[in-house]
């Protein structure tokens, strides 16, 4: 692909990502459009003071101007009437994870960050000691890193780190979106099973990672979790150097001494003394690898650390949303059971001899699922207090599939946990502000809106406390 293509149309410009890229195309030059069903801010605002031109809806019309190939997201998919036209049309198209390999990665040092979990924490984390350290890097994180005003940026550097999903490309290109990103080096945090929706099982997953694993060069490096066996299982054949990196005595790269405090952990790695503003054993793991792959590139480790001091952590891991009187609110982005389970642990340090609620929306396409439903009360039990919403768009799964929220909350219960099964937001607000008592902290997990229960919450509490003032 040459840059005398000068029009590019996104079908889907929306999405995080989609909307990162056209925005990083626009400053490059190219004459940007795209449209999305959901137009609406932040991402409107964000594209439209970029000078990309936004249309609302999808319509054969958008093409009429022939753009000079189209990118179509990978939540697009046959019967869209702009698709449609680009088929009927012969238009060039490209997938999104194409754009970046065909505009950006040739030729670039691209650092790729994979796993069920951490990749947007660890990727956030390894851009933020390149940027620390002046090598003024590219990257593609599918979040808002708190160090940076964007998800996307593109350097003036050789570096690129890339947070490299799993899930497909589009629905014309079913292969994982990161085995296009031409890796130099990749992190392997973890591997579990996720995606039902794409994925039959465990080994399906693994495949794709190791087809990732048989992408990078002799002279690039692997960078793996040294205490999953699921992720050692992926790298066992591959001819690039592998480097384990964990808590395990039999690590490469052994993560010591650490300790945790309200203000965050302490840990050693390489030798070095680190201190990291976030909690559990999971974020300290997810720092070592990017203090691993920063350390392969010749960053210093006293640089190193005093970038770790400095990480503003990633919107809604972990985030802080509000604090009405002496009652905390949480988003988190987690809808895995492992990364639910973590990431309570971790807010048992944080919020010490403090009660923890947690609510959880059914609402990924995995967790709507019956896949988990014997391993999400397992997590979920980690809290004082649990609340299950109805699963998001049940009428697309039939109901033998179909996760059963009411079974979640029973078994929860029948570990001596209290927990309640309400149907939306404003149920379990109702429901949940009444138990509440002093200083008991409250944490959402949701990979979507969760019907704007955050706002709800803090408006509710508001109310409550200024009648009791």
């Amino acid at each position: 692909m040459t840059k005398d293509k000068k029009r590019i149309h996104f079908v889907g410009i929306c999405g995080t990502a989609m909307g990162n890229v056209a925005a990083m195309m626009q400053a490059c030059g190219y004459h940007v459009s795209g449209s999305d069903q959901n137009v609406y801010p932040p991402m409107s605002t964000f594209l439209e003071n970029c000078g990309v031109e936004l249309k609302s809806g999808y319509e054969a019309s958008h093409l009429g101007n022939a753009p000079d190939f189209c990118v179509i997201g990978n939540a697009i998919s046959r019967g869209n009437p702009e698709v449609e036209t680009i088929l009927n049309k012969k238009l060039p198209y490209l997938s999104l994870p194409e754009v970046l390999k065909e505009f950006f990665l040739k030729g670039a040092h691209n650092l790729v960050v994979t796993g069920t979990h951490g990749k947007t924490t660890t990727s956030s984390l390894l851009a933020w000691i390149f940027e620390f350290a002046g090598k003024d890097p590219s990257f593609l994180i599918g979040g808002l890193p708190g160090n940076f005003d964007r998800g996307c940026k593109k350097g003036k550097s050789n570096f690129w780190i890339l947070e490299g999903d799993e899930y497909d490309t589009a629905f014309f290109d079913k292969r994982s979106k990161f085995l296009h990103y031409l890796p130099e080096l990749v992190i392997i945090n973890n591997v579990e099973f996720d995606h039902a929706d794409i994925y039959e099982n465990l080994a399906s997953i693994q495949l794709s990672f190791r087809r990732l694993v048989n992408l990078v060069p002799t002279q690039g490096m692997i960078l793996v979790n040294a205490d999953d066996p699921n992720s050692l299982a992926v790298v066992k054949n591959a001819l690039a150097p592998v480097t384990e990196v964990g808590f395990s005595n039999n690590a490469a790269i052994a993560i010591k001494n650490f300790q945790s405090s309200s203000l965050g952990v302490q840990f050693e790695v390489l030798g070095k003394k680190f201190d990291l503003p976030m909690h559990g054993e999971f974020n300290v793991r997810n720092a070592a690898m990017a203090i691993a792959a920063a350390h392969f590139y010749q960053i210093d480790l006293s640089t190193i650390a005093e970038a770790l001091q400095q990480f503003k952590g990633v919107k809604r891991r972990q985030e802080e949303r509000a604090t009405v009187g002496d009652i905390t609110i949480v988003d988190d982005f987690g809808h895995h059971p492992t990364a639910m389970k973590e990431t309570l642990k971790g807010l048992r340090q944080r919020y010490e001899g403090r009660r923890l609620w947690a609510l959880f929306e059914p609402r990924s396409n995995t967790t709507r699922r019956a896949v988990f439903q014997n391993s999400l009360p397992e997590a979920l039990a980690l809290a004082d207090g649990v609340f299950v919403s109805q699963v998001a768009r049940l009428e697309q799964l039939p109901e033998n599939e179909r996760l059963n929220p009411e079974k979640v909350v029973a078994s929860i219960e029948a570990k001596g946990v209290p927990a309640f099964y309400e149907t939306d937001a404003p149920a379990i607000v109702k429901k949940l502000v009444p138990l509440l008592e002093k200083k008991d902290v409250i944490i959402i997990f949701s990979n979507g809106g969760f019907g704007g229960i955050h706002n709800q919450l803090e408006q509710t509490l508001k109310n409550r406390f200024e009648k009791t003032c």
